[in-house]
Parts: structure tokens; sequence; C-alpha cells
């Protein structure tokens, strides 16, 4: 209880003081701005009555200037104090806070005054009567008078003025002295204080410690245990995650090898080591071009390993096509792979992982299909039928034969997007409605090579008869029509002239008496006039 007894008492004592300190701090603070404004104050009153006289002489010096070459560009400052010397006096009498300086102003402002007057009587003079007349009353003297005149009641006003500037930095010298003497003051005694007060806090602090010590041993040995445990997890748990991701590695369908930050292989996984004919604890160690040798396909030339890039820049490189992997016994398969960065917490790059297969098979796919595309489009380029294949949503054109290209009289390129009611517009309102089941051709149609009959339309604006078969088919989750049509102009003009030829023997023996018609073996027609033999 003693103790905190003390502690009070140096907290008000304390108090006490820097409540003292402070007061006495801002009072002298206040007091040095009042100075400070006093002696901005005068040293604004001291530059306008510089810029009074300035402006008074340049005045002057531009009337001279006139006077010797009648140019009134000269007269530019003489205007300009003209304007503006009146309302710059009476701003100084206003800034002035000195009785003896206003006296100096009282005097000076008739001296400006006539010193004006004087000044405008010259410019008369020399644009009236010339140079000789203006320099005739300069050389008179009463301008020079004015002027000295003028300088010096302003330099008695300046002196005033500046004499109070010194006696107001003395006293914001003496007030900064005295602020610096009270804060030093009170540092000390702050200092002090808290050097008192810490060390009572101290003493009071030393036998909380002492029994604060037990009890923080006891729960660090409480927490070195619980960490040991933790640890142990921790370790049990790395050692799992080893083995998942040991199992992963090796039931995995792709062959992995990983490298550290100098393109050195640390892993291989058993795909991995079936490729590249190199064991695990054999390639551990070596550079991975020693274990990943790789070769363009083409031109059997060394190819890059895309380790290097993904170590430099950090970022997933994959390899070109035809890269083929030789393994250790010479064998050779063609691959397809991507290499990753592996980094640590910090994101710096320490590895990477180079994943790879065996895409031999793939390419022979590949190709196989390649080679079949190609025959089903020569078969489709050779056919007699024009072939073309749509959209059903929109009825445009995605594929088209050149049978096809020459029956419409269009080029690939014309007709590839074009709506297919362009060529056919009576399909129009079926292919709105995405159906052209009325033109789908019948199993038996289908069979003996018969479809529907249509009016195609050529570029050249000409119809032409069709025969249109049309088939369904999904695509890539899409629906589209297969439409083979086949040009039957030819038939179709055989068709009427035997229609022309059948019209014109039934006239023949609807106007004679024949009483049958026949055809011998060679197919000539035999005619039996029985009325002749009658």
């Amino acid at each position: 209880m003693k103790t905190i007894h003390k502690i009070i008492a140096f907290v008000a004592v304390a108090a006490l003081l820097i409540a003292i300190a402070v007061a006495t701090s801002i009072w002298s603070f206040r007091q040095i701005e009042q100075v400070a404004a006093a002696r901005q104050h005068a040293h604004l009153v001291i530059n306008s009555a510089n810029d009074l006289l300035s402006t008074l002489k340049d005045a002057e010096t531009g009337q001279r200037g006139y006077l010797l070459t009648g140019d009134e560009a000269f007269l530019q400052p003489y205007l300009v104090a003209h304007d503006n010397l009146g309302g710059n006096l009476k701003e100084l009498r206003q800034f002035t806070l000195i009785n003896a300086a206003q006296q100096h102003l009282d005097r000076v402002a008739p001296l400006i005054n006539a010193k004006m007057a004087e000044m405008a009587h010259l410019i008369e003079l020399r644009r009236n009567k010339g140079l000789d007349s203006a320099s005739a009353e300069v050389r008179k003297g009463q301008g020079k008078q004015l002027m000295d005149s003028i300088r010096t009641e302003m330099g008695e006003f300046t002196k005033l003025e500046e004499t109070a500037l010194a006696q107001k930095d003395a006293a914001l010298q003496s007030n900064m002295h005295r602020m610096f003497n009270i804060i030093i003051l009170a540092s000390v005694l702050s200092v002090l204080f808290a050097l008192a007060f810490i060390y009572l806090i101290y003493r009071q602090s030393q036998q909380k410690l002492k029994n604060l010590v037990h009890l923080e041993t006891k729960h660090l040995l409480e927490i070195q245990e619980e960490t040991n445990k933790q640890l142990q997890q921790t370790n049990y748990t790395l050692q799992d995650s080893e083995e998942k991701l040991a199992v992963t590695l090796n039931s995995i369908g792709d062959a992995v090898i990983t490298i550290d930050a100098e393109a050195r292989v640390t892993l291989l996984n058993p795909l991995a080591e079936q490729l590249t004919g190199w064991s695990r604890a054999e390639a551990a160690g070596r550079p991975i071009g020693e274990v990943f040798p790789i070769i363009n396909k083409e031109t059997r030339l060394a190819a890059t390993i895309p380790v290097m890039e993904t170590l430099a820049k950090g970022t997933i490189q994959g390899l070109a096509n035809h890269t083929v992997l030789i393994a250790r016994d010479g064998s050779e398969c063609d691959i397809a792979d991507s290499c990753a960065p592996i980094r640590n917490r910090d994101g710096q790059v320490i590895g990477a992982v180079l994943v790879f297969r065996n895409v031999s098979d793939e390419y022979v796919v590949q190709q196989t299909l390649r080679d079949s595309a190609t025959q089903i489009q020569t078969i489709l380029n050779t056919v007699a039928d024009g072939i073309i294949t749509l959209h059903a949503r929109d009825g445009s054109i995605e594929t088209i034969n050149p049978p096809a290209q020459r029956m419409f009289g269009y080029s690939a390129e014309e007709l590839t997007g074009l709506n297919f009611s362009q060529l056919i517009p009576e399909l129009d309102q079926e292919q709105r409605n995405g159906s052209l089941k009325h033109y789908s051709a019948s199993d038996e149609a289908r069979a003996i090579g018969v479809g529907r009959e249509v009016i195609g339309w050529r570029k050249d604006s000409s119809p032409f008869p069709l025969e249109i078969t049309v088939s369904e088919m999904w695509l890539g989750g899409e629906r589209y029509f297969t439409c083979i049509l086949r040009d039957i102009s030819a038939r179709k003009q055989a068709e009427e002239a035997l229609a022309k030829a059948g019209a014109l023997q039934s006239a023949i023996f609807n106007s004679a008496n024949f009483s049958s018609i026949a055809t011998d073996a060679k197919g000539v027609i035999q005619i039996f006039n029985v009325g002749a033999e009658r």
C-alpha cells in the first residue's frame, strides 16, 4: 500500500508540473505569435514603401525616355504610376501604425502630387513644343528637388519602420529564449519524475515477476509438451502425404520427372522409368538432358527441353509436336509433355515437374483418321451428284462438293454460310420449321436412288429441275441435314421428248385405219393397216 501511495503522490506532482509547463508554454507561444505577426506587418509596411518609391522612380525613368525619344512606349511606367500611386499611398497610410511615420506620409503626399504634375507638364511640353522646350524646363531642377525631398521623407519613414522591426525581432528572440528554457526545464523535470516513477514500478514489478516466473515456466513446459505432440502429428501427416503422393505418382497414366533448381533429376515415377529406361536411383542427381534426351521426329535434330525455360521464367512450357524420346536402350517413342515450375513459400522457383506420355498410338490413330477423311473427301469430290451439308438451326451451308458448285454456278467460298433456301426457295418454309422430312427419301426410294423433285436456281437466276434426298445427322451435339442433289434436266428433256413422240403417234393412229401396232425383234415399229387389206 505504501508503494501505491508513493506512486499516486508522484503522479499528482508530475501532473501539476506538467500543467504549469503546458500553461506557460501556451502563454509564451501566444506571445511569439503576436510578435511574429507584428514583425510580418512591419515587413509589409517597409516593402510597400519601397514599392511606392520604386514605382515613382520607374515613372520618372519612363518620362525621361519619352523626353529624349518621343516614343510613347516609354510612358507606360508613368501611366501605371499615375493610376496606382494614389491607391498605394492610401494603403501605406492604413498599414503603418507609427504616428511619426504617418507624419512623414502626410508630408510626402503633396510632394508626390507635385512630382506627378511636373512630369505631366514636361510630357505636354515635349508633345506640343518639342525636345528643346522640355529640356529647358528640366534644367531648372524642379523635378530633381521634388524627387530628393520624396526620397528624404520616405527614407525617414523606412528608418522608423525598420527601428520598430528591430524592436519586434528582439522581443521575438526574448520570447523564443524564454520558451526554450521552459521546454528544457519541463523536459528535465519530466525525465526525473519518469525515472522515479519507473523505479517505483520496477520495485513493485520485481516481486510480481518472481511470482510469475514459476507459473510461466510451468506454462512453457506445457506448451513444449503440446508442441511436441503437434510436431509428432505433423510428422505422421507428412509421411502420410508423401506415401499418398508416391501412390499417386505411381498410379497416374502419365510419366513424371521432378527436377531441382540446377536442372538435375530428383524423382521418377514408374512410367517415367519405363519410357526413359532409367531407374529412380540411377537417374537421381543426373542432368535432365542425360535422362530425357529428345529429338525432332522430322529433322532428327536435338530438341530443346522446356525445363530450362521454366526454371528461368517460372512459366509453364510445352513441347512442340513431333518430338521423339530416345530411351536408354535406344528405343524411340513419340511424346507430348508439359513442364511447370515448383515454388517455395516465398514464390521462388526451386525446381520443375515434367509430365509426359507416349503418344505413338495416338499419332497412328490421327494419321488413320486423316487418311480416312482424305479418302471420304476424294469420294465426295468425284461422285456425279452434288452433296451439301447445312445447319438445321438456320439453314446455313456448312460444306459443298465440287459437283454441287458446278451445278449451281457458285464457288465454295460463295456458298459457305449461304442460306440453302436461296438455292432451292421452295424449301424455305420447312427449313424454317427445322425439318426437311417431306424431302427425306424413304428406304425403298434410297435403295433405287430415287428422291423428291424440286426446282433449283443457278447463280445466273436460271431454274433447273433437281432430285433431292435429305438425311438427318448429329455432330458435336448439333443437328445437320445432308442433301444429295441430282440435276435431272436431261432426264426431263428426254421425258418431254418421249411424251411428244407418244402424242404424235396417238394422233396418227386416231386419224387412220390402223388395226394394230407392234415392234419387231430389233425394236422397229410394225403397223398393220387393216383397212388396206379390206
